[in-house]
């Protein structure tokens, strides 16, 4: 879905401004993303310079005013990225090419939750792990309440985000083994806006019988 590139634009200066307490949280997502990693819905590039252990990205990204922003980032990266326009739902890589995959405030818009985390893990060598970054459905019930009647009018306003999703939950029923830390942002509405970091692992012997 293309977007007005004043959201593009919006974001990339949201993403900045969140930058001195954020930054710490996306260097603990990618700073350990080892091998060849997949961001994907890399957006305009926030992620790129967190980057230290892979030894190759490739991020993946369907908009095309965040990818113009995400390409003038290619130089904060510390590593080589391709920037490609793909789709989280359909990717356009074979099974097991990548050693790591990264969500970063993604899954909460893709258009199919469930699709975009088997795709994850097709593209996903054995032993490889999913790393994510989202903001996800409150663990307390009066909180996800309220996040369920914002979903429609803030999904409207923030290019189609879901605010309510059950993201470790989706993960989990896809067979992975999930670490996570869930936190507030420390911003204005924060409370309504739980997020969680962490790490999806899908089991050996899940794994073996994929094969």
């Amino acid at each position: 879905m293309k977007r007005h590139p004043v959201f593009a634009f919006l974001y990339d200066r949201l993403a900045r401004a969140a930058e001195p307490w954020e930054g710490a949280f996306r260097e603990g997502l990618c700073g350990p993303a080892a091998g060849i990693v997949l961001e994907v819905g890399a957006g305009t590039g926030a992620n790129l310079r967190h980057y230290g252990l892979a030894t190759r990205i490739v991020a993946a990204e369907p908009e095309p005013n965040m990818r113009r922003r995400a390409r003038a980032r290619l130089s904060e990266a510390r590593v080589p990225v391709a920037l490609v326009a793909a789709e989280a739902e359909r990717l356009p890589f074979a099974d097991r090419t990548f050693d790591t995959v990264v969500f970063s405030l993604t899954l909460c818009s893709v258009q199919d939750l469930r699709r975009a985390i088997s795709e994850g893990e097709r593209v996903l060598r054995p032993g490889g792990s999913v790393r994510f970054y989202e903001h996800v459905r409150s663990d307390r019930a009066r909180i996800a309440r309220w996040q369920d009647r914002m979903t429609r009018p803030w999904g409207f306003l923030a290019g189609g985000c879901h605010p309510n999703r059950d993201t470790p939950g989706a993960l989990a029923a896809q067979g992975f083994g999930v670490r996570l830390r869930r936190f507030l942002p420390p911003a204005p509405g924060g409370s309504l806006m739980p997020y969680v970091i962490g790490e999806a692992r899908l089991p050996s012997d899940e794994r073996r019988a994929r094969q």
